[in-house]
């Protein structure tokens, strides 16, 4: 199904979101990490999918408590959090995603909180459903996911097979069995936890891998392979 699919965005594309919504996408990624994201532009965007009733979740700048928070107090609906290393650096850097007595969120008055003064059930409610997803791109990581997984401050992961890939000394992602077997322990941990696992699916090998490993659901669409293959394809034609 087109809604169990996520779009990746490297841009503030507000068409992008106008047209895959259309299409039936319910999810999107925005690579805030390696994309161009200024905070108006990012707020913008993030209120945007919200109004066409869609999911959004930010891969974060990077592994610290301002980019979590910030993404969070604009409306995500998670934060995908790149360059975790071992589980106490995970219990760390996870803290910044949920609130007090679970961790150590700021409260800002922002759309979450729709401008205005909340009880104890806004941050019950927020720490919810608001997910946090560490992501699984190193060999310290991947070493100690079973015990990642186990923080009461992870709601599921985000695999990055590239860089694990790299981590793991393999060199450049190649769709090699050890990466897959990487992909293999990183769901089987998760079940085990009882917590959703999501990665980039870009080949049918890692869509249908990641299926029948039982992730959650898959970004299978890159904004910017997706203005590729439709320029190339304009002009071949």
């Amino acid at each position: 199904m087109l809604s169990e699919n996520a779009v990746w965005l490297s841009t503030p594309h507000h068409q992008l979101v106008e047209i895959a919504t259309t299409l039936g996408c319910r999810r999107f990624v925005l690579d805030i990490e390696h994309g161009y994201f200024d905070l108006d532009g990012t707020d913008k965007l993030i209120a945007l999918i919200r109004a066409l009733g869609a999911k959004v979740y930010a891969k974060v700048l990077g592994p610290e408590t301002i980019p979590i928070q910030q993404a969070l107090d604009m409306g995500c609906h998670g934060v995908i959090i790149p360059h975790i290393g071992d589980v106490e650096h995970a219990r760390r850097v996870t803290a910044a995603a949920k609130y007090p007595p679970n961790g150590l969120r700021s409260f800002s008055g922002t759309r979450p909180a729709r401008y205005d003064a909340v009880g104890q059930d806004y941050y019950t409610r927020e720490d919810a459903e608001t997910l946090c997803l560490p992501m699984i791109e190193s060999a310290e990581a991947l070493a100690d996911v079973e015990a990642i997984l186990a923080l009461p401050t992870v709601d599921g992961l985000f695999v990055g097979p590239s860089d694990l890939s790299l981590s793991r000394g393999r060199g450049a992602y190649a769709k090699t069995e050890a990466d897959f077997d990487d992909l293999r322990r990183i769901a089987a941990a998760a079940k085990a936890a009882g917590k959703p696992w999501i990665m980039p699916a870009w080949s049918q090998a890692e869509r249908d891998l990641s299926r029948a490993l039982g992730s959650a659901w898959q970004v299978t669409v890159d904004e910017y392979g997706a203005l590729w293959t439709g320029i190339e394809s304009g002009l071949r034609a």
